[in-house]
C-alpha cells in the first residue's frame, strides 16, 4: 500500500485526511447533523409553504456544516502527529477506472430494479411524504430539483457515509463487513423514513463495497449521482409518474425476468471488484503521514 509524505493537494477531501472516526464518533457525527437540521429551520420558516423548494435548497446544505466544521478541527488537531487515511484512493487495477465507473453505474440501476420486491413489502407512503418527494422530482423548478437531487445529495452524503463513516471503521480496525453494514445502516438511518432507508440500506451495502475495494469516493459519488438521476429521470417521465414501481408498467412475466437479469448482473459486476486487490485487510484507502514529517 502506498504511503503518501503529504496529501496530493491540500484541497477539500484531503483537509479531513486525519481524522479517523470510531464508533462513538458515529453518534456526535449524528447529532451535530440532527443539530445542523435546526440551522436550517429559520430558512424553512422563511420562505414559508410556497417557497418550500426553495428552502429545501438552502437549507439541505445547511445541515451538513456543523459534521464538516467538526471533523475539519479534528482533522487539523491531529494532522500535526498522527497518521491519516485519504478519503479519495484510486485503487481499479486490474479492472480499470473507466471500467469501474461503468460497472459501478451498471451495478447501481441493477440493484434499484432488484430490490423493487422488497421495498414493494412496505406499507403505502403517507400522502404528506409523497408530497414531498414529489416537489424533489416531478414537481416544480427542474434544474433545482437535478442541484438538489443529483448533486447536492451524493457530495454531501458520500462524504459523510462513505468518507467519513466507512473510512473511519475501516481505519480502527471493525471488520470490513461489520464496517460496510453499520455504515449502510447510517446511511439508511438520516433518510428519516422506511420507504428511503431500506433501498439506502441496500445500496449502501453495495457502495461501502466499492469503496472498500477501490477506496474511490468519487465513485461512490458517481453511483449516488446514477441512482439518484435516473430517479429524477423516470419521475419527470409522464407515462410513468403515478407508477410505484416497474411492476405497474411492465407485463408480470416480463417484470420478473429483469429482476432476474439484474440479480445476475449484480453478482457479475461484483466479483469484477472483488478481483481487485486489497493492499491491507482494512482496504484499499491510501495512508497519509503527519504533516510536520519530512
Amino acid at each position: 500500500m502506498p504511503r503518501h509524505k503529504r496529501p496530493r493537494n491540500y484541497g477539500f477531501y484531503e483537509k479531513f485526511s486525519w481524522y479517523i472516526p470510531g464508533v462513538a464518533d458515529l453518534f456526535i457525527l449524528f447529532a451535530l447533523l440532527l443539530a445542523g437540521s435546526l440551522l436550517a429551520l429559520p430558512v424553512t420558516i422563511l420562505f414559508g409553504a410556497e417557497g418550500a423548494q426553495y428552502a429545501t435548497f438552502i437549507s439541505y446544505p445547511l445541515m451538513f456544516i456543523l459534521p464538516m466544521l467538526y471533523a475539519s478541527v479534528k482533522s487539523r488537531n491531529a494532522s500535526m502527529n498522527r497518521s491519516g487515511l485519504l478519503l479519495d484512493s484510486r485503487h481499479f487495477s486490474p479492472v480499470g477506472g473507466l471500467l469501474c465507473a461503468v460497472f459501478a453505474m451498471l451495478a447501481t440501476l441493477a440493484l434499484g430494479l432488484a430490490a423493487e420486491p422488497v421495498t414493494a413489502l412496505l406499507p403505502p407512503m403517507p400522502d404528506r411524504l409523497e408530497d414531498l418527494f414529489k416537489s424533489l422530482t416531478s414537481d416544480g423548478n427542474l434544474l433545482l430539483n437535478f442541484l438538489m437531487v443529483s448533486l447536492f445529495a451524493p457530495f454531501f452524503e458520500e462524504w459523510l457515509c462513505r468518507g467519513m463513516v466507512l473510512r473511519g471503521l475501516l481505519g480502527n480496525k471493525v471488520k470490513p463487513g461489520w464496517a460496510i453494514v453499520i455504515s449502510a445502516a447510517f446511511f439508511a438511518i438520516i433518510h428519516l423514513n422506511p420507504w428511503q432507508a431500506v433501498p439506502a440500506f441496500l445500496l449502501g451495502c453495495l457502495f461501502g463495497f466499492v469503496y472498500y475495494k477501490t477506496g474511490s469516493l468519487k465513485l461512490t459519488m458517481l453511483m449516488h449521482f446514477t441512482n439518484n438521476t435516473f430517479a429524477l429521470v423516470m419521475s419527470n417521465i409522464d407515462s410513468l409518474r403515478e407508477a410505484e414501481s416497474f411492476r405497474d408498467v411492465l407485463p408480470e412475466q416480463l417484470y420478473w425476468i429483469l429482476i432476474a437479469a439484474a440479480v445476475l448482473l449484480l453478482v457479475l459486476i461484483v466479483r469484477q471488484f472483488a478481483r481487485i486487490p486489497l493492499g491491507r485487510p482494512e482496504g484499499n484507502i491510501d495512508t497519509v503521514k503527519p504533516l510536520f514529517e519530512e
